[in-house]
């Protein structure tokens, strides 16, 4: 796995620049980088001073998981695609999955964020038969998004990202090409008409 575990208080703690574990990034319609436009990212680790990552949720690719993660594949629910999780370590494989009950079985790292309860990373080179009479929803997503300290931030202030809360739901969503608007459009009030808008500003 290529994160590296943040001390398990300052995962918890709501650091000052507003962002937190459990956020979503949702972006803006002025982000232009083909990494990211029309994305939404899952803040899955936050350090005010060491940096941020987080898992893009919308992107699956056609790549089959039986194709790089055979003994996994079985377990996975939803789209049976690996998902581009972000434009860093791209040859690395995350899953993200949700369990029921309040333990933290070996092999799972739960994401200590209220918004999506019984969501955490999974240690995909421990044996699947370690969680899977357990999981609920699994999905495996290649790479991830990272941001230095303080970047993250002055993109959000910059009108690059919207900050919104997630929800369990948005991690495992049957159809991806959907959850930009959906999640915008549950806000309410301006973001559910930017939720409108066409890709192609042209268009509108």
């Amino acid at each position: 796995m290529p994160f590296r575990a943040a001390p398990r208080s300052r995962i918890m703690d709501v650091m000052d620049d507003g962002i937190r574990v459990g956020l979503l990034l949702v972006a803006t319609p002025q982000l232009e980088d083909p990494n990211f436009k029309r994305t939404v990212v899952l803040v899955v680790e936050h350090d005010a001073d060491g940096g941020t990552l987080g898992v893009v949720l919308n992107r699956p690719t056609e790549v089959p998981v039986d194709r790089i993660l055979p003994p996994w594949a079985e377990l996975v629910t939803g789209p049976p695609f690996v998902f581009q999780g972000g434009p860093v370590a791209l040859d690395n494989a995350l899953a993200l999955a949700r369990l029921p009950g309040d333990g933290e079985p070996l092999g799972w790292r739960g994401l200590d964020a209220a918004e999506v309860a019984r969501v955490g990373l999974v240690d995909l080179d421990a044996p699947p038969s370690l969680l899977a009479a357990e999981l609920l929803q699994l999905r495996v997503f290649a790479g991830y998004a990272g941001w230095s300290a303080g970047q993250l931030r002055k993109e959000v202030e910059e009108g690059a990202w919207y900050l919104v809360p997630a929800e369990s739901g948005d991690v495992f969503a049957g159809d991806p090409s959907r959850l930009w608007q959906e999640v915008l459009r549950r806000q309410g009030g301006d973001l559910a008409f930017v939720s409108t808008f066409p890709d192609d500003p042209t268009l509108n």
